[in-house]
């Protein structure tokens, strides 16, 4: 038997969703009289009137708010989702050239306007949400007309995936960098990753041919470019051909992927496809275990060949961590996966739940403090992975519930 039973980790999961995450977000973030949100929040809920914000924070609020609406029919979930489709929209949409801006000044003003096929990705993500939320036909059609300008622009014909980012006129730039810390290559896992989830949401609600031919080329450079199934790890930065430029092992985006991988392949209905990624997402839920995750059960930041290299705990790859073990829980059926989600679940209750002020927090160190840096808001800090944790934790254990 299990440490937990699967309707003890469903309640509590539940619980934190319905009556934390969800509500700190609406509370708290939102700007309803500005029609907008607010960009940064210390963990004391001070807020930084000044702080940039950016596309990626919206259209994050948009899918998480999007789907808890469809998942739980709760009116204020819809009334946010409308209002950061509605901010997405007026103040990052590009209407000249098409796609979303990155990032605008506390008073509107523009603060960068490349095109990061990242933050492009998650806008198809949270629109089509939004869409199968609402029924609302437009945010459909913006969804797939940004399909588009990717499949013309960023897609690499010659050796496959995308390329990371653009000018505002979609013009070839050479700092591809999608933050500060990231390398300056034109292709990385990250990107290719979020393009993947993208297109497999879309590919539900317009079961288009040509999207179904790109989300399936896709799958397949994951598969054969960026995952080594030998290691169990996925690389993280690339040259257009495919060489790795870097060592690191992000243990989050390898869970990340082992799930998202399984779901792509779920919804391009190929049988055997599905048994191929579901080894190895297996193999990567075992390697995860016995690589990256620490003995109170949380996820370490970065490893590298000889090691951990960054020994925090940050609260996005606990967040995938529960997912991919509940993800490997339901093919194999070993209560082990269970056990490891369950466990990773009470590092979140124990370290990173706010009981205070609410929601995350962002990180804490190896031993379980509370890093005062880290923002509970911000240009990154979303409600994106714990929200999305959370609605997936609750069908996959409710399901489970139903076959025992």
């Amino acid at each position: 038997m299990p440490s937990v039973h699967p309707a003890d980790l469903l309640h509590a999961i539940e619980t934190d969703l319905h009556g934390n995450i969800l509500p700190f977000w609406i509370h708290h973030v939102a700007d309803p009289r500005a029609r907008t949100f607010r960009g940064a929040l210390a963990n004391d809920l001070m807020v930084d009137p000044a702080a940039v914000r950016g596309a990626l924070l919206t259209s994050r609020i948009l899918w998480t708010f999007s789907a808890a609406f469809r998942a739980l029919a709760e009116p204020a979930s819809l009334q946010m989702a409308d209002l950061a489709c509605e901010d997405l929209m007026r103040r990052y949409h590009d209407s000249v050239h098409g796609g979303f801006l990155w990032s605008i000044h506390a008073d509107g003003t523009v603060d960068r306007d490349r095109k990061q096929v990242y933050g492009q990705a998650f806008a198809i993500y949270a629109l089509t949400e939004y869409h199968a939320a609402t029924g609302k036909r437009g945010p459909l059609e913006q969804a797939i007309a940004l399909f588009g300008l990717l499949e013309k622009h960023a897609r690499d014909r010659v050796h496959g995936g995308y390329v990371e980012a653009f000018a505002r006129d979609w013009a070839p730039v050479t700092d591809w960098r999608l933050s500060a810390v990231d390398q300056n290559d034109p292709k990385s896992q990250n990107t290719m990753l979020h393009v993947m989830e993208a297109y497999t949401r879309l590919l539900i609600v317009w079961p288009d041919a040509g999207l179904r031919q790109a989300l399936r080329d896709l799958v397949e450079t994951m598969l054969t470019r960026i995952l080594d199934p030998r290691t169990g790890h996925l690389g993280l930065f690339f040259t257009r051909d495919w060489r790795p430029t870097s060592r690191l092992i992000s243990y989050g985006h390898d869970i990340e992927a082992a799930w998202l991988l399984s779901r792509a392949a779920e919804v391009l209905s190929d049988a055997g496809l599905e048994e191929r990624i579901a080894a190895l997402a297996i193999k990567i839920a075992d390697v995860t275990l016995a690589e990256g995750t620490d003995k109170d059960g949380a996820l370490f930041n970065q490893g590298d060949p000889a090691g951990i290299v960054d020994d925090t705990k940050e609260w996005w790859p606990q967040a995938e961590a529960v997912v991919g073990f509940l993800n490997a829980w339901q093919i194999t059926g070993a209560d082990r996966y269970l056990s490891a989600a369950a466990k990773t679940w009470e590092f979140i209750e124990s370290h990173l739940i706010d009981r205070e002020h609410g929601e995350w927090f962002r990180g804490v160190t190896r031993a379980g403090k509370v890093i005062p840096s880290f923002e509970k808001v911000g240009f990154w800090k979303c409600p994106y992975h714990n929200g999305r944790m959370g609605l997936e934790a609750i069908a996959r254990l409710r399901a489970g519930v139903m076959a025992r």
